[in-house]
Protein backbone atom coordinates (compact mmCIF):
# COMPACT_ATOMS: atom_id res chain seq x y z
CA UNK A 1 0.00 0.00 0.00
CA UNK A 2 2.85 2.38 0.80
CA UNK A 3 4.17 1.96 -2.76
CA UNK A 4 1.03 3.64 -4.12
CA UNK A 5 1.68 6.84 -2.16
CA UNK A 6 4.66 8.17 -4.21
CA UNK A 7 2.77 7.37 -7.42
CA UNK A 8 -0.20 9.42 -6.21
CA UNK A 9 2.14 12.20 -5.06
CA UNK A 10 3.82 12.20 -8.48
CA UNK A 11 0.44 12.52 -10.21
CA UNK A 12 -0.60 15.36 -7.90
CA UNK A 13 2.71 17.12 -8.52
CA UNK A 14 2.01 16.85 -12.22
CA UNK A 15 -1.36 18.55 -11.80
CA UNK A 16 0.17 21.76 -10.42
CA UNK A 17 -0.71 24.32 -13.16
CA UNK A 18 2.38 26.52 -13.16
CA UNK A 19 1.23 28.18 -16.39
CA UNK A 20 -1.99 29.25 -14.70
CA UNK A 21 -0.28 30.34 -11.48
CA UNK A 22 2.55 32.26 -13.12
CA UNK A 23 0.23 34.04 -15.56
CA UNK A 24 -1.86 35.25 -12.63
CA UNK A 25 1.25 36.71 -11.02
CA UNK A 26 1.87 38.54 -14.30
CA UNK A 27 -1.64 39.99 -14.38
CA UNK A 28 -3.61 37.46 -16.45
CA UNK A 29 -6.35 35.85 -14.38
CA UNK A 30 -6.77 32.80 -16.62
CA UNK A 31 -4.23 32.03 -19.36
CA UNK A 32 -6.74 29.55 -20.81
CA UNK A 33 -8.75 32.52 -22.07
CA UNK A 34 -5.82 33.84 -24.09
CA UNK A 35 -3.77 32.66 -27.03
CA UNK A 36 -4.23 28.95 -27.63
CA UNK A 37 -5.97 28.39 -24.31
CA UNK A 38 -3.20 26.04 -23.22
CA UNK A 39 -1.53 26.30 -19.81
CA UNK A 40 1.90 25.43 -21.18
CA UNK A 41 5.01 27.61 -21.19
CA UNK A 42 4.82 28.26 -24.94
CA UNK A 43 1.38 29.84 -24.73
CA UNK A 44 2.40 31.80 -21.63
CA UNK A 45 5.44 33.04 -23.54
CA UNK A 46 3.37 34.18 -26.52
CA UNK A 47 0.88 36.00 -24.31
CA UNK A 48 3.13 37.37 -21.57
CA UNK A 49 6.69 37.09 -22.90
CA UNK A 50 9.74 34.99 -22.11
CA UNK A 51 10.15 36.33 -18.54
CA UNK A 52 6.88 34.67 -17.56
CA UNK A 53 7.46 31.60 -19.70
CA UNK A 54 10.82 30.76 -18.12
CA UNK A 55 9.18 30.35 -14.70
CA UNK A 56 6.64 27.97 -16.20
CA UNK A 57 9.45 25.98 -17.82
CA UNK A 58 11.27 25.76 -14.49
CA UNK A 59 8.14 24.75 -12.59
CA UNK A 60 7.07 22.08 -15.07
CA UNK A 61 10.56 20.57 -15.28
CA UNK A 62 10.80 20.60 -11.48
CA UNK A 63 7.65 18.46 -11.27
CA UNK A 64 9.36 15.63 -13.14
CA UNK A 65 12.54 15.96 -11.10
CA UNK A 66 10.61 15.97 -7.83
CA UNK A 67 8.67 12.86 -8.84
CA UNK A 68 11.95 10.95 -9.24
CA UNK A 69 13.48 12.21 -6.00
CA UNK A 70 10.35 11.39 -3.98
CA UNK A 71 10.01 7.95 -5.56
CA UNK A 72 13.68 7.16 -4.91
CA UNK A 73 13.36 8.27 -1.28
CA UNK A 74 10.37 6.02 -0.69
CA UNK A 75 11.93 3.07 -2.49
CA UNK A 76 15.18 3.24 -0.55
CA UNK A 77 13.92 4.50 2.82
CA UNK A 78 11.09 2.01 3.19
CA UNK A 79 12.64 -0.81 1.13
CA UNK A 80 9.46 -1.22 -0.84
CA UNK A 81 8.68 -4.79 -1.76
CA UNK A 82 7.00 -4.56 -5.15
CA UNK A 83 7.11 -6.43 -8.43
CA UNK A 84 8.95 -3.58 -10.17
CA UNK A 85 12.68 -2.88 -9.99
CA UNK A 86 13.83 0.50 -8.68
CA UNK A 87 14.22 1.75 -12.27
CA UNK A 88 10.71 0.56 -13.09
CA UNK A 89 9.25 2.22 -10.01
CA UNK A 90 10.99 5.54 -10.69
CA UNK A 91 9.84 5.53 -14.31
CA UNK A 92 6.28 4.72 -13.25
CA UNK A 93 6.30 7.80 -11.02
CA UNK A 94 7.65 9.95 -13.87
CA UNK A 95 4.85 8.65 -16.07
CA UNK A 96 2.34 9.47 -13.31
CA UNK A 97 3.64 13.05 -13.15
CA UNK A 98 3.39 13.41 -16.93
CA UNK A 99 -0.17 12.08 -16.89
CA UNK A 100 -0.97 14.50 -14.08
CA UNK A 101 0.30 17.37 -16.21
CA UNK A 102 -1.70 16.26 -19.26
CA UNK A 103 -4.83 15.20 -17.37
CA UNK A 104 -5.01 17.30 -14.17
CA UNK A 105 -7.99 16.32 -12.03
CA UNK A 106 -8.39 19.87 -10.69
CA UNK A 107 -8.65 21.39 -14.19
CA UNK A 108 -11.19 18.99 -15.62
CA UNK A 109 -8.48 16.73 -17.02
CA UNK A 110 -7.44 19.40 -19.57
CA UNK A 111 -3.82 20.35 -18.98
CA UNK A 112 -0.60 20.87 -20.90
CA UNK A 113 1.30 18.64 -23.26
CA UNK A 114 3.70 16.98 -20.85
CA UNK A 115 6.99 17.77 -22.57
CA UNK A 116 8.72 19.66 -19.78
CA UNK A 117 7.50 17.41 -16.98
CA UNK A 118 8.77 14.39 -18.91
CA UNK A 119 12.01 16.26 -19.50
CA UNK A 120 12.49 16.81 -15.76
CA UNK A 121 12.02 13.15 -14.97
CA UNK A 122 14.32 12.01 -17.75
CA UNK A 123 17.03 14.49 -16.74
CA UNK A 124 17.19 12.72 -13.39
CA UNK A 125 17.28 9.23 -14.92
CA UNK A 126 18.91 9.53 -18.36
CA UNK A 127 20.97 12.75 -18.31
CA UNK A 128 23.28 11.91 -21.21
CA UNK A 129 20.49 10.70 -23.47
CA UNK A 130 18.44 13.79 -22.63
CA UNK A 131 21.40 16.00 -23.53
CA UNK A 132 21.47 14.55 -27.06
CA UNK A 133 17.71 14.99 -27.36
CA UNK A 134 17.97 18.60 -26.21
CA UNK A 135 20.68 19.25 -28.78
CA UNK A 136 18.35 17.94 -31.48
CA UNK A 137 15.54 20.07 -30.04
CA UNK A 138 17.73 23.17 -30.24
CA UNK A 139 18.85 22.44 -33.79
CA UNK A 140 15.27 21.87 -34.99
CA UNK A 141 13.96 25.03 -33.30
CA UNK A 142 16.83 27.19 -34.58
CA UNK A 143 16.42 25.90 -38.14
CA UNK A 144 12.61 25.74 -38.36
CA UNK A 145 11.50 28.17 -35.60
CA UNK A 146 8.86 25.62 -34.53
CA UNK A 147 8.92 24.72 -30.82
CA UNK A 148 6.26 22.08 -31.35
CA UNK A 149 8.34 20.30 -33.99
CA UNK A 150 11.42 20.49 -31.77
CA UNK A 151 9.44 18.96 -28.88
CA UNK A 152 8.19 16.10 -31.04
CA UNK A 153 11.65 15.39 -32.45
CA UNK A 154 13.21 15.48 -28.97
CA UNK A 155 10.65 13.08 -27.50
CA UNK A 156 10.93 10.60 -30.35
CA UNK A 157 14.73 10.86 -30.48
CA UNK A 158 14.97 10.02 -26.78
CA UNK A 159 13.05 6.81 -27.41
CA UNK A 160 15.20 5.97 -30.44
CA UNK A 161 18.42 6.68 -28.53
CA UNK A 162 17.40 4.44 -25.62
CA UNK A 163 16.18 1.70 -27.99
CA UNK A 164 19.46 2.00 -29.92
CA UNK A 165 21.48 1.63 -26.72
CA UNK A 166 19.51 -1.47 -25.79
CA UNK A 167 19.30 -3.30 -29.12
CA UNK A 168 22.05 -1.88 -31.36
CA UNK A 169 24.91 -1.05 -29.02
CA UNK A 170 23.81 -3.67 -26.46
CA UNK A 171 24.33 -1.34 -23.50
CA UNK A 172 23.39 -2.42 -19.99
CA UNK A 173 20.09 -0.56 -19.84
CA UNK A 174 16.84 -1.93 -18.43
CA UNK A 175 14.09 -2.75 -20.92
CA UNK A 176 11.66 -0.64 -18.89
CA UNK A 177 13.45 2.48 -20.16
CA UNK A 178 12.62 1.50 -23.74
CA UNK A 179 8.98 0.94 -22.88
CA UNK A 180 8.49 4.12 -20.87
CA UNK A 181 10.34 6.45 -23.26
CA UNK A 182 8.21 4.91 -26.02
CA UNK A 183 5.01 5.58 -24.08
CA UNK A 184 6.09 9.14 -23.31
CA UNK A 185 6.97 9.69 -26.97
CA UNK A 186 3.52 8.42 -27.96
CA UNK A 187 1.85 10.71 -25.42
CA UNK A 188 3.78 13.69 -26.80
CA UNK A 189 2.65 12.81 -30.32
CA UNK A 190 -0.98 12.54 -29.18
CA UNK A 191 -0.95 15.82 -27.27
CA UNK A 192 0.64 17.53 -30.29
CA UNK A 193 -1.78 16.12 -32.88
CA UNK A 194 -3.23 19.56 -33.65
CA UNK A 195 0.27 21.00 -34.00
CA UNK A 196 1.16 18.20 -36.40
CA UNK A 197 -1.88 19.00 -38.54
CA UNK A 198 -0.94 22.69 -38.58
CA UNK A 199 2.66 21.87 -39.45
CA UNK A 200 1.42 19.85 -42.41
CA UNK A 201 -0.91 22.69 -43.43
CA UNK A 202 1.80 25.33 -42.95
CA UNK A 203 -0.26 27.31 -40.41
CA UNK A 204 1.73 26.55 -37.25
CA UNK A 205 2.97 29.62 -35.38
CA UNK A 206 6.71 29.98 -35.07
CA UNK A 207 8.79 30.53 -31.96
CA UNK A 208 7.36 33.15 -29.58
CA UNK A 209 5.10 34.44 -32.37
CA UNK A 210 1.99 35.96 -30.89
CA UNK A 211 -1.12 33.92 -31.59
CA UNK A 212 -2.90 37.21 -32.30
CA UNK A 213 -0.92 37.42 -35.53
CA UNK A 214 -2.83 34.42 -36.82
CA UNK A 215 -6.36 34.49 -35.56
CA UNK A 216 -8.14 31.21 -35.68
CA UNK A 217 -4.95 29.18 -35.56
CA UNK A 218 -4.37 28.26 -31.89
CA UNK A 219 -0.97 26.95 -31.01
CA UNK A 220 0.83 25.08 -28.25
Amino acid sequence: MLAILPIVIAYLLGTIPFGLLVSRLFGVSDIRSHGSGNTGATNVGRVLGYKAAIWVYIGDIAKGLAAVFIARYFFEQYQLSIMLSEDGFLLLCVLAAVLGHIFPIFLGFHGGKGVNTALGGMIALLPLEVLFSLLLFGIVVVVTKYISLGSIVAAMSLFLIVAGEKFVWECDIAMIYVWVTGVIGLLILITHHQNIMRLIAGTENKIMQSSQHRKGTPNV
